[in-house]
């Protein structure tokens, strides 16, 4: 602990930003560099505690709480306070192999469970993570490591987002022949096709990317397994294969009116949106536009945030986002102390670039949609609603119950289903053979990651659900791990 009264003399600073108004304008990052002294600053304010909660992940009702890699991040702010840079990366790269997608793109489950949190703004552990790594890149620190020798082993990975990519990562370091299959054009899954231009550009997932392919990894895109690669040439030509195809299948709203067009799920907005952009800086017009329309999304997670940042560059007519459940407070409640994940209100980017060109915030809170009206011509015109409470049932679950005299009819011609995913698509699974569970999930034990066909894996949402970028990295280095035990009968992969 280089700086025993950092935290009381620094304030918490978080990564500056571009003006919200402004950056509507385009797609460029909305971030600007944290400056390096102000790093450093930050960096001082981690009291090196004994038991560090930030980088222990665990499951605490339901929320994960600290770091699921298990990030030394006492350790690496320590070093960036005494500015050893280099050293700072070596630790950071130790239990993740991207911090660059978590320092942009990831909750910061470590912040929630900061002990300086319990009385004070927490330590900013995401900003000094992705100022270690992009110093990093800018260096010339981050090179190409290939393995010094080959198994002869071949091993398959289904899927290139954070799963998939830290997964082949890890077994490419254990000296196997390792090839990730892509179904898109492009690779990173989730991470190129999910997250937004202006919150991971696509440039960091290629730079990443490209280190990978020149340390050997093999990397096949648009080509879905069980579809343009037959299962029979993969059993034929891997020893071993690791699903890590993501859990895509959309949560619906089955309610009236639901088949009219302009009803979209948020993941095809976001997808088109950012594929006509690297395309062709949307001169190809193949994606849903929200230019000059009442846009309505319904969900209060970070997709419907992305989803408004999105349909207010396009330059939408108004803008206004549903939450299903009442507005949180500014400060954690009785139930839901330290270290879980602080449940408060906060206005994230998308919030903030649709007040500053709208005048106000878009969320309408406790808000469920009941059907959906369309024109002459079968497109959405309105949608429905009715306000909603929750309350403790008999049996002491949480529920809902719609209030008398709050319905409410919106106008809106483009409305974007932003509700999460139910699992995996089922297709390639049913063909493979592997086991589901209850939750339409694949089969397979966290740990172990084997499913009930000798020599496949599973890690990341398709085997736990709809998850966390963190939790993905976690479980595609885990299950590396668990496949070359069972190709070598032994592992040294972390």
């Amino acid at each position: 602990m280089g700086k025993p009264t950092g935290f009381m003399e620094y304030e918490r600073e978080p990564r500056p930003e571009r003006d919200p108004f402004e950056r509507t304008k385009d797609w460029e990052e909305y971030t600007l560099p944290m400056p390096e002294e102000k790093a450093k600053q930050q960096g001082a304010r981690c009291m090196d505690c004994g038991i560090p909660t930030c980088q222990t992940g665990e499951m605490i009702n339901g929320i994960t709480s600290g770091c699921p890699v298990y990030h030394l991040i006492p350790e690496w702010n320590d070093l960036v306070y005494q500015e050893q840079w280099q050293e700072a990366l070596q630790r950071e790269h130790q239990m993740n192999n991207f911090p660059e997608f978590t320092g942009m793109a990831c909750p910061a489950p470590c912040e929630g469970a900061c002990v300086l949190g319990i009385n004070e703004p927490p330590v900013a552990i995401r900003n000094i993570e992705l100022s270690i790594i992009e110093k990093g890149f800018a260096e010339g620190w981050v090179k190409p490591e290939p393995p010094a020798f080959r198994t002869g082993k071949r091993v398959a990975v289904i899927g290139s987002g954070p799963a998939g990519l830290a997964c082949a990562a890890q077994l490419n370091k254990a000296g196997h022949h390792v090839n990730v299959f892509e179904r898109h054009d492009r690779l990173g899954g989730l991470l190129t096709y999910g997250i937004p231009e202006m919150k991971l550009p696509y440039h960091k997932v290629e730079r990443r990317v490209k280190l990978l392919q020149e340390e050997g990894i093999t990397f096949v895109t648009n080509t879905e397994v069980g579809k343009d690669y037959p299962l029979e040439k993969l059993q034929q030509d891997f020893d071993a294969a690791v699903i890590c195809g993501g859990a895509a299948k959309h949560r619906d709203l089955k309610i009236e009116g639901r088949e009219l067009k302009g009803i979209h799920f948020a993941m095809d907005f976001l997808h088109q949106n950012t594929k006509s952009l690297l395309d062709s800086n949307h001169k190809d017009g193949n994606f849903i536009s929200a230019k000059g329309k009442d846009v309505i999304v319904i969900g209060g997670g970070d997709t419907g945030t992305d989803c408004l940042a999105t349909s207010v560059r396009h330059q939408c007519k108004s803008l206004t986002q549903f939450d299903i459940y009442h507005k949180k407070g500014d400060v954690r409640k009785e139930d839901n102390p330290w270290p879980q994940w602080p449940i408060i209100h906060r206005i994230e980017y998308g919030q903030k670039e649709a007040a500053a060109v709208f005048g106000k915030d878009p969320r309408a809170y406790a808000v469920m949609t009941t059907k959906f009206v369309g024109d002459k011509n079968g497109h959405v015109k309105e949608v429905h609603t009715i306000n909603v409470e929750t309350f403790i049932d008999k049996n002491g679950q949480r529920a809902r119950r719609e209030v008398p005299g709050t319905e409410k009819i919106w106008q809106a011609q483009l409305v974007l289903l932003a509700i999460g995913f139910s699992g995996p698509e089922q297709g390639f699974l049913k063909q493979l053979g592997v086991e589901m569970d209850n939750r339409s999930t694949v089969k397979a034990d966290y740990g172990t990651f084997t499913t009930n066909v000798e020599g496949i894996f599973a890690a990341g949402d398709v085997r736990r659900g709809q998850s966390l970028i963190v939790w993905a990295i976690n479980e595609g280095r885990a299950a590396a791990r668990e496949c070359d035990r069972y190709l070598m009968g032994e592992t040294e992969l972390p």
